[in-house]
């Protein structure tokens, strides 16, 4: 496979996530995570049984992703992915970027671990708020 095949695998992969959150496909989302891939936020990391309950919480809108920033090496990569979205009932905006690794399995490309960082008005970057999602059991 070239590189600019597996840069557009990849695209596709973070473009699946964006749409499947938009819609609110929990399965779609986590298809595109490797079996032991997490979800990071709010001080905390996710592991993909946990996704169900996390898609519930987050506010529903549009998922407004730009082009990722991606380094390839071998059968992993790392990337960068800006993200603006937009609260469907208020129109609120929140911006941030995602910070992401990637594995080549053998259903193709999937994130291993994808972290959420807000870009706040005050200018800003952080991780979220802890009290935004209660892990079960914490």
């Amino acid at each position: 496979m070239s590189t600019n095949d597996d840069l557009m695998e990849i695209q596709q992969l973070l473009a699946r996530y964006a749409v499947n959150m938009t819609k609110g496909d929990v399965e779609g989302v986590t298809g595109v995570f490797t079996a032991d891939g997490t979800y990071s936020a709010f001080g905390d990391a996710f592991p993909l049984d946990q996704f169900p309950e996390l898609v519930a919480a987050a506010p529903k809108g549009l998922f407004m992703t730009g082009t990722p920033l991606i380094e390839l090496s071998g059968d992993t990569a790392t990337g960068t992915q800006p993200l603006c979205f937009v609260d469907e009932a208020t129109h609120d905006m929140r911006i941030g970027y995602y910070n992401d690794t990637y594995a080549r399995t053998t259903d193709g490309w999937r994130l291993r671990t994808r972290a959420m960082t807000f870009i706040r008005r005050s200018g800003a970057h952080d991780s979220g708020r802890p009290h935004a999602f209660e892990r079960p059991g914490a």
